[in-house]
């Protein structure tokens, strides 16, 4: 309830200090869930979280102060000092994990339960992209580019040689928060789209990995003979977040381009469509490693054959949405 209560008043507020409440209700919220297990790295993801979204906050609320104090505005869409714009981009990115302020997200991740991993790249993210976007006239369109480039670029090498789950969707989570930020500035609805099918088809891949009890590549391995249809489901929903076409996850990446070619930032849309390759090596190595591996013998594990029915329905849209939409193209096209 603190989740959605934090995340409601951040993105609906008008005011510098009421989007400062609201961010800080949801991290005094969601601390306690990564800390539930009481397992040393949980305890540690918690720290690391806490210090840096508290770091982030300190430095928006100075960002909104330094702004109010020249200007005398405290409303979020008059952020207009160079200095309250720096800060403020700094702040957001510490929240969101973008780079150069990347580091602590795959280590709280891989210290967090598979459902509050789904919470923090998804739901935890809404606020601050929420704030980027109305704050996005005024920053500084150089650095932006430069920011989503290196996410990009970052994501997709620091992922290669991961082999831990949970750490690989925390690195494709910073590819993906590139391509938001690299469009923000143009469009800022493509923005918004992009996270929404991101976080679409990362909850189809969270809920199917959970249902799976997979943490890392060897158990991937031997996944197959648990539940193969949801195993064969999961593969296509993580080569739709690679964005292979016809898939779901191929329309905000050709959108994108296709607006930064518009902007005539043609070597941008270049350089960031071949730094997702990068990222296509790793979905394709989970896909493989899901489907093609078969183990030797058979696991000394126990098999989940009965699994919960209301959280296969759940799954079963989420999946089916993260692989089919594509052909709604048109009608984003009119919408956007």
């Amino acid at each position: 309830m603190s989740l959605l209560l934090g995340t409601t008043i951040t993105v609906s507020s008008n005011h510098w200090m009421m989007a400062w409440t609201g961010l800080e209700i949801n991290t005094l919220a969601i601390i306690p869930l990564i800390s539930k297990s009481h397992h040393p790295r949980a305890i540690e993801a918690a720290t690391k979280y806490f210090l840096t979204q508290a770091a982030a906050s300190t430095l928006l609320l100075f960002s909104s102060m330094t702004n109010a104090w020249f200007t005398g505005q405290w409303d979020i869409t008059q952020l207009t000092h160079p200095t309250s714009c720096l800060l403020l981009t700094t702040a957001v990115s510490i929240k969101l994990g973008l780079t150069p302020f990347h580091l602590w997200f795959p280590e709280v991740l891989q210290g967090s339960s598979m459902t509050t991993g789904l919470l923090l790249a998804t739901l935890m993210k809404f606020p601050s992209t929420a704030l980027l976007i109305l704050t996005s006239p005024s920053l500084n369109p150089t650095l932006l580019t430069t920011m989503a480039i290196a996410s990009a670029a970052l994501g997709g090498w620091m992922g290669l040689n991961q082999t831990q789950i949970r750490k690989v969707l925390a690195f494709s989570s910073i590819s993906h928060l590139g391509w938001m930020t690299i469009i923000l500035l143009y469009n800022p609805k493509l923005t918004l789209l992009t996270f929404y099918l991101y976080c679409l088809m990362t909850s189809a891949i969270f809920l199917a990995l959970n249902t799976t009890k997979i943490t890392n590549l060897a158990t991937m391995m031997t996944a197959w003979t648990k539940i193969p249809p949801l195993t064969t489901t999961l593969m296509l929903a993580l080569l739709s977040l690679a964005g292979l076409p016809p898939l779901t996850g191929f329309l905000p990446k050709w959108l994108i381009i296709q607006e930064l070619t518009k902007q005539e930032m043609t070597p941008v849309a270049t350089t960031i469509a071949l730094l997702s390759l990068l990222g296509l090596f790793f979905y394709l190595r989970l896909a493989y490693c899901a489907t093609i591996t078969l183990p030797p013998n058979s696991s000394n594990h126990m098999k989940h054959w009965q699994t919960n029915k209301s959280v296969h329905i759940l799954i079963t849209t989420l999946i089916s949405l993260s692989v089919l939409l594509l052909p709604l193209s048109p009608m984003i096209f009119t919408t956007t």
